[in-house]
């Protein structure tokens, strides 16, 4: 038996200006679980769209099996028992779970699509996973989390011998990670070739067999993880020596409180109550469904509150929709931002721009020319403290607003 399932062997692929992968090659053993990880750019997410033809690469091979190929097609892919799981979803929202878990391969009663033998089939591969969805339910109705499970029951369902997960566990609680743990624990029992992306190390030390490191496009280094650690991996990944991890926290929290809420209720809550005081990081805990993002939706003025009060710096105020809760200082970063926190058919700077038009507006004509400066100057300042977590936190405390 071959002993490597996958080759990528010299591959290479540019774009205008960028190159994004430079003569990379790793080789995927039969029925382990590969860690690939980089920073973000280093061409990990490039690398395996080749192999599954959403990218087709300008120079090298594929090699599955023993067998070459110059390029592939996603039905190439599927033909070779490869499935992926990207960070962004391929969901159909009007379609129910069931049928986005076998969209575009049905399973049929004669010539009727028979819908209860999918819904049975679907909810067996929830079993393995412990949760609890409705596969009759639609898609669009499920939290982010969900929908991440969705995606991984849809790989899963086509007996893939070779899986590649991109960033699977972004969108998960700590206890639905554990249940993807053991479905991937599961699989490579079967002799599934499992290739894992993330930036969490922790779940590399935890799943992967050997590892292999990118940065920007190039190929660094393979190794097996048991025979390496953090410190190591995270010096490959960025090319120098890091003396922390994490940048030590900032002594600027002040008994000034920014933000508060009393018995608030609403949205499916029912009076919660905090103080978040100047400079603090105030973490929200719990489980999907718990109430996190509907609070944040309250706050924000998505939803309406129906008691209880929101004070901004001991103030009572009435965020009745998002633009009275951004006049008062307040922003919110959704959970979904590919559907909620961006207009995808407008350029960047249109997007930097939305909250704040009234800004740069006269008699409702943007200032194109204060718009590109302001999101120049945005652009420039991300790129000179790019990597250094310290110098940006104590920058955004005081990062002036356009006037």
């Amino acid at each position: 038996m071959m002993e490597n399932r996958l080759v990528f062997q010299n591959i290479s692929k540019s774009y205008p200006g960028v190159t994004a992968l430079a003569n990379v090659s790793v080789e995927i053993r039969r029925g382990e679980v590969h860690a690939l990880i980089g920073e973000n750019g280093a061409g990990k997410s490039t690398l395996i769209k080749t192999c599954t033809g959403a990218v087709i690469p300008d120079s090298g091979k594929i090699i599955i099996d023993g067998q070459e190929f110059s390029a592939m097609t996603p039905t190439l892919a599927r033909e070779n028992g490869i499935a992926v799981i990207y960070q962004e979803f391929n969901l159909v929202g009007e379609l129910s779970v069931a049928e986005n878990i076998f969209l575009g391969r049905a399973l049929r009663k004669g010539i009727r699509i028979d819908r209860q033998a999918m819904e049975k089939e679907a909810a067996k591969i929830f079993e393995r996973f412990n949760i609890n969805i409705n596969p009759s339910s639609l898609v669009k109705d499920l939290t982010v989390g969900y929908q991440q499970i969705v995606e991984i029951s849809k790989a899963i369902s086509q007996n893939a011998k070779l899986l590649i997960m991109d960033e699977p566990s972004a969108c998960l609680t700590a206890v639905e990670v554990q249940g993807m743990f053991s479905v991937v624990d599961q699989l490579k029992a079967q002799g599934v070739t499992i290739i894992y992306i993330s930036h969490r190390l922790d779940e590399i030390f935890r799943l992967c067999d050997r590892v292999t490191i990118m940065r920007d496009g190039h190929y660094v280094e393979t190794l097996n993880t048991s025979e390496t650690n953090v410190e190591h991996l995270v010096t490959s990944m960025v090319g120098r020596q890091l003396k922390e991890t994490f940048p030590k926290r900032l002594s600027s929290v002040s008994g000034e409180v920014i933000l508060e809420t009393k018995k608030l209720s609403g949205n499916g809550l029912k009076d919660v109550s905090f103080k978040l005081h100047r400079g603090e990081v105030l973490g929200l805990g719990g489980l999907i469904g718990a109430g996190r993002t509907e609070l944040a939706e309250l706050i924000f003025g998505v939803k309406r509150k129906t008691s209880g009060e929101i004070l901004v710096k001991n103030r009572p105020i009435v965020c009745g929709s998002p633009q009275a809760a951004i006049r008062q200082g307040i922003a919110l970063v959704p959970e979904d931002r590919k559907r909620q926190g961006a207009l995808l058919d407008i350029d960047i700077k249109g997007n930097i721009s939305m909250a704040i038009l009234s800004k740069i507006a006269v008699i409702s004509v943007v200032n194109k020319a204060k718009e590109h400066k302001m999101a120049e100057t945005y652009r420039k300042d991300l790129v000179t403290i790019q990597g250094e977590a310290g110098a940006l936190s104590t920058r955004l405390q005081n990062y002036p607003l356009p006037t």
